[in-house]
This record gives structure tokens, sequence and C-alpha cells, in this order.
């Protein structure tokens, strides 16, 4: 149970990053390109600063040490960001903060996957996570003080955020060390006729792996217009400014499906989940891109059940199939990396530059032949039986 705080208090730190941070650097007076490319970077920063910290966890068994530390580093820089507005210490700052939020994020999801197993029910603990996050992104809409709507105002939320995390995770009793699995042989099973070192060099990087972390990652590359551009695209483009209420409606959307996705997941397995997830997300982008009406983008937002309430628990789940526990946190990392912050840098960078020449709908529009390759990829995986 001690899980729950964790994830609700984590859960704030990234509801006012991913909400708010693009509005931040936006109100620094930066070009929609600029922007783009600062985002770029802090994924990029995203990337590598949670691989140290995973491989030191991995290593040491800190969990507890190094959330704290992850959540500690992303309030740090987050008022000079909002003070200092030149392109190169806003892209430095913005580093740092990506690798405190993404490294914390990464922690979190290991040491859950690891609590509940391979056959556990993930989403039951997760969905305290969208709970959390939809309560937040009301409040801050409709929060009367220190409204979100300034760069200073939006830095102190991340230090606000960050600084409970730490107080809260500060008393929760996190395991000093994770445990390794027992071997024990049977007659049935043959894996287990392995020591543990013979485990541990087995390689993770199979065909099976390796293609599924691609479909994987086209698909969160097709997410990268919404989670980077979505905020700005409602306030720049619609005039509309229901940040907060967009955003806790497709997290209020993922919350059931989170709930029950193990059942799903344990019907059809991850990687059929992933892909109606990549259809899904293609059919979002093609609503953001050609509805005229509002009533269109409230329909896309609650697609965010299969974009990310059916898609992230099965990202999970392929993963912890294909990692070992000892390696968990690792592969964890490889997933919120590899599968999540390079396609978001890639996305950001070149989505910043089709805003600046194009506008936002062009840049949906544009995207939505990533999920489309998804989809072909899973089904060419399926013929050469690397996915059974």
């Amino acid at each position: 149970m001690y899980l729950i705080p964790a994830h609700i208090t984590t859960s704030f730190i990234f509801s006012a990053i991913v909400m708010y941070l693009p509005v931040l650097v936006r109100n620094l007076g930066y070009s929609a390109a600029l922007v783009g490319i600062i985002l770029a970077v802090a994924e990029g920063a995203g990337i590598a600063g949670p691989f140290l910290i995973s491989r030191f966890t991995d290593k040491f068994g800190k969990y507890k040490r190094s959330i704290i530390f992850s959540a500690t580093l992303t309030a740090l820089p987050a008022l000079p960001l909002a003070l200092f507005g030149y392109p190169v210490f806003s892209a430095i700052f913005v580093a740092i903060i990506a690798i405190g939020y993404r490294s914390t994020t990464s922690l979190i999801e290991a040491i859950t996957s690891i609590s509940v197993g391979k056959s556990g029910n993930y989403g039951k603990i997760r969905v305290f996570s969208s709970i959390a996050f939809v309560a937040f992104a009301l409040f801050l809409q409709w929060v009367p003080v220190l409204k979100p709507d300034s760069a200073i105002n939006i830095a102190f939320w991340i230090i606000i955020t960050s600084v409970l995390a730490v107080s809260v995770i500060s008393f929760l009793p996190f395991q000093a060390t994770t445990a390794q699995p027992a071997l024990t042989k049977t007659p049935t099973d043959n894996s287990l006729e392995h020591s543990p070192n013979d485990i541990n060099k087995k390689s993770i990087w199979t065909p099976f792996f390796i293609l599924g972390l691609v479909c994987i990652a086209l698909n969160r590359l097709a997410m990268a217009p919404i989670y980077s551009f979505l905020s700005l695209f409602l306030l720049e483009d619609l005039r509309w400014n229901v940040v907060g209420l967009m955003w806790a409606l497709q997290a209020a959307a993922e919350i059931p499906f989170i709930y029950i996705s193990h059942r799903i997941i344990r019907r059809f397995g991850p990687m059929p989940v992933l892909a109606f997830s990549s259809v899904m997300v293609a059919l979002r982008l093609a609503l953001y891109a050609f509805s005229p009406f509002r009533g269109g983008l409230i329909f896309a937002q609650l697609l965010h059940s299969f974009c990310f309430g059916l898609f992230h628990p099965a990202a999970v789940s392929f993963v912890s199939g294909c990692v070992p526990t000892e390696k968990r946190s690792y592969g964890m990392t490889l997933y919120l990396s590899l599968g999540n912050g390079l396609p978001l840098l890639i996305g950001n960078f070149v989505g910043g530059f089709i805003v600046q020449h194009a506008g936002y709908r062009p840049l949906f529009g544009s995207f939505m032949i990533f999920p489309v390759l998804s989809v072909l990829i899973y089904f060419a995986g399926r013929s050469k039986k690397v996915f059974t």
C-alpha cells in the first residue's frame, strides 16, 4: 500500500510539468520552433539521466534514496528557468527538470512492477496516479492563487509538487534492496536449470524485444504533438483556456481501462493491445487535425483511454516479460527512455518547426503516419512468427 501515496505525489509532479512546462517555455518569449528545440533537449537529457540513475539503483537497490534525489533534482532549476530567459540557460534548466521527473517516474514504475510481479494487477496501483492527475489538473484549472498562467507561477507549482513528493516518500517504507528471484528446479521447467549468473548474462535484446520496443516508440512518437503541443494548441490556435480541464478529461478517461487492463492483456497479450492502441492514436490525431468542432476535440481526449489507459499497462507488461526482475529498473528505463523519451525528442524537434511554418493542425495530421507504421510492423512481426 505504500506505493499508492508514492504514485499520487509523483503524479502531481508529472501533471504540473506535462501540462504547463511547454507553456512556461513559450511564456519566456521563444518562437514555436525554439520551444520545440528546448523541449527536444529536455527529452534527450531525460533519456541519458535516468539510465545512470537506474544503473545505480539496480546495483545497490536504493529505490527510496534514488526517488528522493530525482524529485529534488526536478525542483531545483524551476525558478531559475522562469527568471532567466536565455535559450542556452533555458535548455540546461529544462534538461535538469527532465532528468529529475523522468527518473522519478521510471523508478516508481520499476518498483511497482517488481512488487506486483508478472502476473499481478499493475493497473490496480497505477490507477491512483491517474486519479491524482485528474484531481490536480482540475485544481490547477480553477486555483484562485498562483494561477498557472505565467512562467513564475508554473515554476512554483513544479517546486511545490516536488517538495510534497519528497516529504511523503521520505516517510514511506521502501525496501532498501531488490530481492533476487529464487530458482528452484522442477521436472517440467528446463529454463530453471541455470544459475543466477547465467540469467544475468542472457541478453534481453531478442528480435521480440527489439521489434516490440520499435512498435512502442512509433506509437509514442505519434503522441509527441499531443504531449508537447496540446496546451499551446488550445491556448493559441483555439483561444480556449481549458488546459487543465482537457488534460483532466483525458486522464479521467484512462482510469477504468488502467484498472481492468490486466484482464484484457491476459486475454489478448500485450502486443495485440499495443497494436490496437496505435489504431486509436491515429484516429485521435485525425480528430485534432480535421475536426472543426470542439466536440470532436473532446472525443479525442476520451480516446486517451486506449492511447494510454490500455497502452501503458501493456507496455509495462511487455517489458516485464522480457526483462528479469534484477534488471527491472533498467528495463523500465529502456521503455521510458528509448520507447518514450527518444520519440518525444524527435517529435518535439520536428514538431516545433512544423508549427512554426504550417500550424498546429498540420502537425497532428502529419504524425498520423507513425501509428500506422507501428501497426504494420506488428503484423509483419506476426507473419514472421516474431509475435505469436
